[in-house]
């Protein structure tokens, strides 16, 4: 996976603000989507059909190897499909190029991975700043107000000269930090509170839905109930297929 994250870390380095008007609720349509390894292999993931609306929050839950992760990589265009069509606000990116997909992503997406994907020996500032490396030599000044802003918002300390200083807890909000720097209307996560602890977990997923709003679409894999219990639907898979697609019962008694 390692080209595709350093793709997404780059394709973060683009604002959103050229994105087109929305012309519908439906931003993300899948249909007859599969992922397949090998020849004579089972599908690794296999969808039907699939509608995501804007501002949208969906939890993607279900066990280990039942597809999660690879729809996250499918969606965001870090993985092509084997067969079917990811329709994001009227764009089929699997009709895409590489380049042309790239540029998609950099409008689009925040993606917060698993394992940080932060650079140890650089301080908070400079790992939240990377996107933006990607333009040019350099960052102008309103780009690292945001990245200061966002910081002092998920509570990481600027003095730190390196951010293997950090707590695993505090490296998951600069992680969020950096998904959120040029304001993407999608946040794409996964498994964004694996490797806490409880109280870190806690602190990571209210700083996740926080920072991103009422009007940003989440799509969150994760094992964490705490997690998908902030999402207002949930999508269970189990051996690469969706087996159930409902609106979360207790989230919606929590806004009653």
């Amino acid at each position: 996976m390692r080209k595709p994250v350093l793709s997404a870390l780059s394709d973060l380095s683009m604002p959103s603000s050229n994105l087109s008007e929305p012309v519908s609720d439906v931003l993300l349509r899948i249909e007859e989507l599969s992922l397949h390894y090998g020849k004579n292999q089972p599908p690794v993931l296999q969808i039907g059909n699939l509608a995501i609306d804007r501002g949208q929050t969906v939890g993607i839950s279900g066990p280990s190897g039942s597809g999660k992760s690879s729809l996250l990589y499918l969606i965001s265009g870090l993985l092509k499909p084997s067969h079917g069509k990811i329709i994001w606000n009227g764009t089929d990116i699997t009709t895409l190029g590489e380049g042309e997909t790239d540029r998609w992503r950099r409008k689009s997406i925040g993606f917060v991975f698993q394992d940080f994907h932060l650079i140890d020996e650089v301080t908070p500032l400079d790992n939240v700043l990377i996107p933006a490396s990607f333009i040019g030599w350099r960052i102008n000044d309103a780009t690292r107000k945001r990245a200061h802003e966002l910081l002092d918002q998920v509570g990481v300390p600027l003095a730190r000269k390196s951010t293997s200083d950090l707590s695993r807890g505090e490296q998951q909000r600069v992680a969020i930090a950096r998904a959120l720097l040029f304001d993407p209307p999608v946040i794409l996560a996964d498994e964004p509170t694996a490797s806490l602890d409880d109280a870190a977990s806690k602190t990571a997923t209210e700083t996740l839905f926080s920072l991103a709003g009422s009007n940003r679409t989440i799509i969150t894999v994760s094992h964490d109930q705490d997690v998908i219990d902030r999402c207002g639907r949930v999508l269970r898979f189990d051996k690469g297929a969706l087996i159930d697609d409902s609106a979360n019962i207790k989230e919606k008694a929590e806004l009653a």
